[in-house]
């Protein structure tokens, strides 16, 4: 396969939350074919250790909560590199959250998840449009965002916003005229990170690693894919694409909301997902 144009040797990426995990893995492949990569992330140490692996990396302490912070990352790396092709809006936290308490944690959330992605956008997009070449703006989403599981209603809230920004977005690019710079929603499956790997020491069978998720990441945007669902190792995309259709048909059908948890809907949903398997 051909890969996109953006990924092109001697081309520019910067990467948010490239410290660890989906980051990190995304700037190593991007370093691998020959790319100049520029590193940011909240976390020095750990973001100086991470950039040191990469050769001729450069790294960028960056809150991207902070739009003058983002604002900071884009002219280091304009004053680094001279241009910007791939952005990755990928910096997220998980934090517990409920509807009513937990409100720190709702802002912090949100103000990593979501305006980081904001933010990024903000602060990249005219930029790179003004540089009149094939460019990528890559968000880092979550199937949570889409089917809205009970538990952690900031994070999802905050993925589920993701989701929209880069929908809008990438109508918008579309709608430009002359333009060359898209915008497409990286949407991991269960992938093994450093988050995880604090609670597991090993990785678990059904997740993927955080460079399965680059690869297929890598794949699916050359083949001019808006949405990247990523499988993993337990769940496939028939099994995604199920679950996201009885989600969405909660509006439609006039479902109570989340019915996929509701006990009154447990034996329905069920048939359902063993229909065409």
């Amino acid at each position: 396969m051909q890969l996109h144009p953006a990924f092109a040797s001697d081309n520019a990426a910067v990467i948010t939350g490239a410290a660890d995990g989906i980051g990190l893995a995304a700037a190593q492949r991007y370093a691998g074919m020959g790319m100049r990569v520029c590193m940011a992330d909240v976390d020095a140490d750990r973001l100086k250790t991470a950039a040191g692996s990469i050769e001729g990396a450069i790294a960028v302490v960056t809150d991207v909560s902070d739009k003058a912070a983002v604002d900071a990352l884009r002219d280091t790396a304009m004053d680094a590199f001279g241009r910007v092709d791939v952005l990755m809006n990928n910096a997220g936290i998980g934090r517990p959250s409920s509807s009513w308490s937990d409100y720190d944690n709702w802002q912090a959330t949100l103000g990593v998840n979501l305006w980081g992605v904001i933010n990024g956008v903000q602060s990249f997009t005219q930029a790179m449009l003004d540089q009149g070449s094939p460019g990528l703006i890559i968000n880092t989403g979550s199937k949570q965002g889409i089917t809205s599981p009970p538990g952690n209603p900031a994070y999802n809230v905050s993925k589920a916003g993701v989701k929209a920004v880069s929908e809008a977005l990438q109508h918008s690019l579309r709608e430009t005229s002359g333009c060359q710079l898209s915008a497409h929603l990286l949407v991991p499956g269960f992938t093994y990170t450093g988050m995880i790997r604090r609670h597991i020491p090993d990785q678990p069978a059904a997740a993927w690693s955080a460079a399965q998720v680059i690869d297929f990441l890598v794949e699916s945007v050359s083949r001019g894919d808006f949405y990247v669902i990523c499988p993993d190792n337990d769940v496939d995309r028939a099994t995604d694409n199920k679950r996201m259709t009885w989600t969405m048909a909660d509006v439609t059908e006039n479902r109570p909301p989340l019915s996929r948890w509701h006990p009154d809907y447990a034996n329905a949903f069920a048939s359902f997902m063993e229909v065409g398997d």
